[in-house]
């Protein structure tokens, strides 16, 4: 995993879920708990952070640079944009 950068990893991850669950619907915690059991070196806060703000189409944007990636479908629950 260590080749990844933060996004790429969490784009890995979330189309794992989403395959797994056979939906596009994902939350933050269950990105983070699949990303630990892949020895993630990403720490919980920076994950969560790339998830509701930085990658979020519909999020009040913080960061220099953002991507549209997800968008938050209801409190707590994303998707994945162009899968």
């Amino acid at each position: 995993m260590g080749e990844l950068n933060c996004r790429e990893e969490i784009l890995w991850a979330t189309r794992e879920i989403d395959s797994a669950k056979g939906n596009n619907l994902f939350t933050p915690k269950e990105v983070i708990d699949y990303m630990k059991k892949a020895n993630t070196l990403f720490v919980e806060s920076t994950i969560r952070t790339h998830i509701t703000t930085r990658c979020c189409s519909n999020a009040t944007h913080h960061h220099k640079s953002y991507y549209e990636d997800y968008e938050r479908v209801q409190p707590g629950y994303y998707k994945v944009l162009n899968l």
